[in-house]
């Protein structure tokens, strides 16, 4: 670090911990013997359970452990197990998957085995002294606290990309559907606390899409307000590519020519204030090449002319992909 003068480690010193790094890799190396020879001979005991533990907490990206330790519930634990018993194995295994993913919240095997969790959770048996009795209670109750989870998760970090695929199988399996404007809520809230966001307006997208399909929102009208909300986004930091994809999106296969014409006249008027900025290029060139590709008119000519100037200023701007630009004249 700057400003901390390095002290030179005595030779004794640095044989201690070498010998210390030694006896832990001895120590990872004879529990993964012992665990695969369990796994080999078929041992779903509660000791091999409790090697898995302390060989996950070590290492949480050895999926075959993660997998042993799943065929230990199905095949050790939950045979003669009661409902509820199961209910609170499973539960102690979101708990310890909770842990591991706050320090390794991007390794895939963990988000996986909560999967496989929430997908096991039994039906809760009735009781005679309860009038009513839902059997889907235990999996409401957790599927509602696992999309909580990932809510907190992507406070923490908003762009985690396993929380967010993650966020849309919750979303795709909870027991009581959860409605799909309160979604659009949601990504409009990450959106605005950060435009560049790209998983956010990817959400967006999927939800929109489903909306505009099932007849909920009209399309016409709130595209309207999408384009608002992009624009925004685009003049706040022109330079982030989130909010550009996402107008991409938007425009489509360019079959609107009005809106076509809108779309170019409103970036080009953010070019005025960003005449450098290699996404307004960028996007005026596309979207002249979709109005040249859907609709003939007069003008070609001089599209294709002011696309060749737009593509020669491009190779200036970002000369590291001038082979890129050149492909597109």
């Amino acid at each position: 670090q700057h400003g901390v003068k390095r002290v030179r480690q005595s030779e004794q010193h640095l044989e201690a911990k070498r010998l210390r790094e030694q006896s832990k890799i001895k120590e990872y190396l004879d529990l993964t013997q012992d665990i695969l020879a369990r796994k080999k001979r078929a041992d779903w005991s509660m000791d091999a359970f409790a090697l898995t533990t302390k060989l996950l907490h070590i290492n949480p990206e050895f999926y075959t452990v993660w997998n042993y330790r799943r065929n230990i519930c199905l095949k050790g634990r939950f045979p003669g197990s009661s409902p509820h018993a199961i209910n609170d194995i499973l539960s102690g295994e979101l708990s310890m998957t909770m842990a591991a993913l706050k320090t390794h919240p991007k390794v895939y095997w963990i988000w996986n085995h909560r999967r496989w969790c929430l997908e096991n959770v039994p039906d809760r048996p009735g009781s005679d002294s309860e009038d009513i009795s839902d059997p889907l209670a235990w999996r409401k109750i957790n599927w509602d606290k696992e999309l909580l989870v990932v809510e907190r998760m992507l406070d923490a970090d908003p762009r985690n990309f396993h929380a967010w695929n993650y966020r849309r199988y919750i979303l795709a399996n909870m027991a009581v559907p959860r409605p799909q404007t309160a979604e659009l809520s949601y990504t409009t809230q990450k959106i605005e606390s950060s435009f560049s966001n790209f998983s956010a307006w990817h959400q967006r997208s999927k939800i929109l899409t489903s909306l505009w399909k099932d007849g909920v929102l009209n399309s016409g009208a709130s595209k309207e307000g999408e384009f608002d909300l992009v624009r925004n986004a685009m003049y706040t930091d022109p330079s982030d590519q989130s909010a550009w994809m996402y107008h991409r999106w938007l425009v489509g296969s360019g079959g609107d020519k009005a809106q076509l014409e809108r779309e170019i006249a409103a970036i080009l008027e953010l070019m005025q204030l960003e005449p450098d900025s290699k996404w307004c290029l960028e996007s005026i060139v596309h979207y002249k090449q979709l109005l040249l590709k859907n609709h003939t008119s007069g003008d070609r000519n001089i599209l294709i002319n002011e696309c060749a100037t737009l593509l020669e200023g491009l190779q200036v701007i970002d000369p590291q992909r001038h082979r890129r630009y050149e492909a597109l004249g």
